[in-house]
């Protein structure tokens, strides 16, 4: 059942290069959304970095104990980062999109005072999206472990040739892939890197993750789509200064041997857009499908 939204977490983009402007802008949202008869706290990083003392903090955990919704003014990245963190609570977020793409923050801007007295009233539109959880094992021991909203890639260093990895879907051996690296992406990370890899779009309905390999050696090594249910394990076979990457965040380096696998999250995170959203809208809009066009 809908409801109403009474208390709103506030976190806010404080790594862009114009902090004074951030720091206004955030001033101006909380001040229009306390006007709206909410109470406003800014999620604690974000406060800190961006000046704001005079407004009410809260941790990450604070924000999942106390929070109705939270309300992220910043780009996809900006998104991704507390998704991830957010999830566990069940809290419901709306995105403000400050960025340049804007796929997961999906109000303008300059519409976010006629775009918010509604849904926070009640009136919007929910969408669920799936995480992905990825644990690197080395000789029987996890070494690393993290989360990842759009993907997690393997690839090869920097100044190295092709990485070879042997992969396994569901415990079944489905090929050794050589290439530049692979990309395991939720259907959320399919209009990301896996996009520019040749990889399909998925729609954010569809229970799927696109396996897709960055310049593959064999051109016949096409991206595959598979059921978000699957396990994969990504084996480092050959290749030197390997790495591992979950959302283009956080950094794990690999050795020969290392097994990278990937499962469906426990948790989800959940989405809400105006009352009308439509993700072909989003596509034509980010993509520039049509243009020209009337």
């Amino acid at each position: 059942m809908k409801r109403q939204f009474q208390r709103v977490a506030l976190i806010g983009k404080y790594q862009a290069a114009q902090v004074d402007a951030a720091r206004l802008l955030l001033q101006d949202v909380a001040a229009f959304v306390v006007s709206l008869g909410c109470e406003v706290h800014v999620e604690q990083d974000t406060a800190t970095h961006l000046g704001l003392a005079d407004l009410p903090m809260l941790d990450v955990a604070g924000i999942g104990a106390q929070c109705d919704v939270a309300l992220v003014v910043g780009g996809d990245g900006t998104m991704l980062g507390i998704g991830r963190q957010l999830a566990r609570y069940d809290v419901p977020l709306i995105g403000i999109n400050q960025g340049r793409l804007g796929f997961v923050t999906d109000i303008a801007l300059k519409d976010y005072r006629a775009s918010l007295p509604p849904m926070l009233a009640g009136a919007y539109d929910e969408d669920t999206r799936g995480l992905l959880h990825a644990e690197v094992w080395r000789g029987g021991e996890r070494v690393f472990d993290a989360l990842a909203m759009n993907d997690v890639v393997v690839y090869r260093g920097a100044a190295s040739g092709m990485v070879e990895l042997r992969v396994e879907v569901d415990g079944r051996f489905v090929a050794n892939h050589r290439a530049d690296g692979l990309i395991v992406a939720t259907s959320t990370g399919s209009t990301a890197y896996a996009l520019s890899a040749g990889g399909p779009l998925l729609h954010p309905r569809v229970a799927g993750w696109v396996l897709a390999p960055i310049a593959p050696h064999m051109l016949s090594n096409r991206p595959i789509v598979l059921s978000d249910r699957s396990e994969v394990t990504l084996e480092v076979v050959a290749g030197r200064d390997a790495s591992a990457s979950f959302d283009m965040q956080s950094l794990a380096a690999l050795e020969h041997g290392d097994r990278i696998i990937v499962r469906r999250a426990t948790h989800e995170v959940r989405f809400l857009h105006p009352v009308g959203w439509s993700y072909f809208d989003t596509l034509r809009h980010k993509l520039h499908w049509n243009e020209g066009n009337s």
